[in-house]
């Protein structure tokens, strides 16, 4: 056994989930725009929707903009797709911005809030135009329904099964519309 499989058996593919600054906080920081679902029950909730679909989650929380580009490129080597929320460096990294364009892996941005009814400097995403897409404004189950795009648009995965994730059940999580017509809302 080796990892919890059998010797010669195939890992399942691996998607990398990456949490940037104060995500660690989540559940007690300003609970009215980013709920109360803590960080622990994200991780949770995606750890088990990855094993429904056949995904191992291998997730990663820093509050330093270098620990998160290292884990950008060290999942070049092992992941086949990308989950990022990094918070407020979604604003002003141009760092790692250059990591996820480097690593060519389909990405897709998360963030908990609607960016785009919040202050004018967070309307703009430095990541989005090196992602495939972005998720904003939905709360937690943001995060699930990212895994489930990954899932069906990474090539040569098919899912065991695509469906409601544990976090859409949960009265904890507190959703938000992700639609908005201002500026940046679009993208190229």
């Amino acid at each position: 056994m080796i990892g919890g499989r059998r010797a010669g058996t195939p890992r399942p593919p691996v998607v990398v989930v990456i949490h940037g600054p104060n995500l660690n906080l989540l559940g007690a920081r300003e609970p009215h725009i980013y709920g109360r679902t803590t960080l622990r029950e994200i991780n949770q909730a995606l750890e088990s929707r990855g094993d429904e679909l056949g995904l191992v989650v291998e997730t990663f929380q820093s509050n330093y903009e270098g620990a998160l580009v290292d884990r950008v490129q060290q999942a070049q080597a092992t992941a086949l797709g990308l989950i990022v929320n990094a918070g407020g460096l979604t604003h002003t990294s141009v760092s790692l911005r250059d990591a996820i364009a480097a690593v060519k892996l389909p990405t897709i941005e998360v963030h908990l809030s609607n960016l785009y009814t919040r202050e004018e400097f967070r309307h703009r995403s430095l990541l989005a135009p090196v992602c495939m897409g972005q998720i904003a404004g939905l709360g937690a189950i943001g995060y699930c329904l990212a895994l489930e795009a990954l899932a069906r648009l990474l090539p040569d995965h098919q899912p065991s099964t695509v469906g409601q994730s544990d976090l859409s059940h949960s009265s904890q999580v507190k959703s938000r519309t992700a639609t908005s017509s201002k500026k940046g809302a679009a993208r190229k």
